[in-house]
C-alpha cells in the first residue's frame, strides 16, 4: 500500500492487520506503558488541511509526536497553494522535505492529484466523498464492542456523504451489514454502494429510518449540515428531522445495541443527548480510536510494518 486515499485501498488482510496493530497501540498506551517514540524518530509528516479539525488535526499531530516523529501542520493559507501553486508543485516540494503528507481537502481529486504527484505516502483525512481515517476508528471501535466484524450490522442513519461512502466499503471488506437509511436525494453515491456489495458485504439503502435501524447492533448518524453547506440549512433540517436518532428510533435497534457519531455532534438536531450521553453512546472511545488507528496507519505506510510494537 503506497497510499491511502481510500478504504478500497486495503484488501481485507491487511484491514484486520492494520486493527489489530491499533488494538496493541491502544493496549501498550493505556495499560502497558510502552515507548513508541522510536518508531518513527527523524520522520517528518506535513499535515495539511484545506478545512477546518479538531478531531483529526490533533489525533494525527499526537499520533505522529508520540511515535517519535515531527507533525508539521499547515493550513492551505500558510502555503503558496493559497496563492495558486498548483498541488502538483507542492507535492513535489513537500516530498523533497517530508517522509509523508495528511491531507484534509474537498474533492476526491484534489487528494488523488496530489498523490500521484508525489513521492512520499499520502493519506486522505478526509474529502468530501470519503473519510478512510474514520472509518478505521469505526471499525475499530465495533470490533472492541462484539469481538469481530463478520455479520454485525451497522445502520447509518442522515447523510449518504463522504462519511458514509467509507464506512460501507469498511464494513464490505469486513464481512459487514450495512444499512443506510436516508430522506430521498440525499442517498450515496451508487457507485461507492456497488462497489462495498463486491467487496463482500451485505448493503441495503432504504429511505424508511425503522427499516434501517431494526434489529441493527450499531446505530450511527453524522450531522446534517456539513462544512459548506451553510446555504442549505433550512432545506437540510426540514429533509432529516425524521432521520434523527432519538430513544424511540434508537429502541428499534436490538437490544444491546451501541450508538457511533464521527463527531462534531448537534444535540437536539441529527441525536438527542439523551442518546450521545446515554450508557450505549461509544462516541468517546470512537473519537480515541482515531489516534490509535492513525498511529497503525502511519506505522503500516512509513516503517514498513503492522505497530505491534
Amino acid at each position: 500500500m503506497r497510499h491511502f486515499l481510500s478504504v478500497a485501498d486495503l484488501d481485507r488482510d491487511r484491514l484486520a492487520r492494520l486493527l489489530d496493530a491499533a488494538d496493541r497501540l491502544r493496549s501498550n498506551r493505556r495499560d502497558a506503558g510502552v515507548d513508541h517514540r522510536g518508531d518513527l524518530a527523524g520522520r517528518t509528516v506535513v499535515l495539511l488541511f484545506e478545512k477546518p479539525s479538531t478531531r483529526t488535526r490533533v489525533s494525527f499531530q499526537v499520533a505522529v509526536a508520540e511515535l517519535g516523529g515531527h507533525p508539521l501542520a499547515l493550513s492551505s493559507q500558510e502555503l503558496q497553494l493559497g496563492r495558486g501553486e498548483t498541488l502538483a508543485d507542492t507535492a513535489a516540494v513537500l516530498s523533497r522535505y517530508a517522509h509523508a503528507i495528511v491531507v484534509r481537502t474537498f474533492a476526491q481529486d484534489r487528494v488523488e492529484e496530489l498523490a500521484a504527484a508525489a513521492a512520499v505516502p499520502v493519506v486522505n483525512a478526509l474529502t468530501d466523498h470519503e473519510h478512510p481515517c474514520q472509518a478505521l476508528a469505526d471499525l475499530q471501535t465495533i470490533r472492541a464492542e462484539f469481538g469481530s466484524l463478520r455479520g454485525v450490522s451497522v445502520a447509518y442513519v442522515g447523510d449518504g456523504n463522504n462519511v458514509a461512502h467509507s464506512l460501507l466499503l469498511a464494513g464490505g471488506l469486513a464481512g459487514m451489514d450495512v444499512r443506510v437509511g436516508h430522506p430521498a436525494g440525499y442517498a450515496p453515491d451508487p457507485g461507492v454502494v456497488e462497489q462495498a456489495r463486491t467487496l463482500g458485504g451485505a448493503v441495503a439503502v432504504t429511505d424508511d429510518p425503522l427499516a434501517a435501524v431494526d434489529g441493527a447492533d450499531v446505530v450511527y448518524t453524522d450531522v446534517w449540515v456539513s462544512m459548506g453547506q451553510g446555504d442549505q440549512v433550512d432545506q437540510r433540517r426540514a429533509a432529516f428531522a425524521p432521520y434523527q436518532v432519538n430513544a424511540d428510533l434508537f429502541a428499534k435497534a436490538a437490544p444491546r445495541a451501541v450508538f457511533l457519531h464521527c463527531l462534531p455532534a448537534h444535540r437536539g438536531e441529527e441525536v438527542t443527548g439523551e442518546v450521545l450521553d446515554g450508557p450505549a453512546s461509544r462516541v468517546w472511545d470512537q473519537a480515541e480510536n482515531r489516534l490509535h488507528t492513525q498511529k497503525a496507519l502511519l506505522l503500516a505506510l512509513l516503517a514498513d510494518g503492522d505497530g505491534s510494537g
